[in-house]
């Protein structure tokens, strides 16, 4: 079954970042009810890999490497780093061994964007990790149109996610 098809569920939490509850993914974006959410930047050889996103929520901006959601598996929500790995694998086709060290935890912080072509609202508070790659990546045709290369410095000449401005200050 195609990823985006499943029935998913994320945390459901409040403006301190509180888990309130769980809902399903899809509900979460169309009704704009604030969840946990993920963006991890692979940095390879001190460059940003910049994904071409191919997701129905701003799809074809530019995104650091990949974001994604903390998962509900029976009731057990994905610690971030498992929700990493998977995502890791399932995009990007790099397995826990690929990357040089742990992913390092940055911050997180809060925002609200609407896409503007589609139905979909991303409010979220927004882990970000960061980690070296041993190799270039290939990216998952699925969930990515290809990727980019690049400086913090270039990164604005791409059409960037709305979060991606507030995340280049940490790195």
């Amino acid at each position: 079954m195609d990823y985006y098809q499943k029935k998913l569920f994320v945390a459901e939490v409040d403006k301190d970042d509180n888990i309130v509850g769980k809902i399903e993914r899809w509900q979460a974006h169309k009704e704009g009810i604030l969840h946990r959410g993920f963006t991890m930047i692979l940095m390879y050889q001190n460059k940003i890999v910049l994904q071409h996103r191919k997701h129905p929520a701003f799809d074809g901006y530019s995104d650091l490497t990949f974001s994604s959601h903390q998962i509900y598996a029976d009731n057990e929500l994905q610690t971030d780093l498992e929700a990493i790995y998977a995502t890791l694998k399932r995009e990007w086709n790099v397995v826990e061994s690929g990357i040089v060290n742990e992913p390092k935890y940055l911050d997180k912080f809060y925002y609200k964007a609407k896409d503007p072509n589609s139905v979909f609202t991303e409010h979220e508070i927004d882990y970000i990790y960061l980690a070296e790659l041993k190799n270039l990546p290939t990216p998952n045709p699925d969930f990515a149109y290809g990727f980019e290369l690049t400086n913090k410095f270039q990164i604005n000449s791409f059409k960037l996610a709305p979060w991606v401005n507030q995340i280049i200050g940490l790195i």
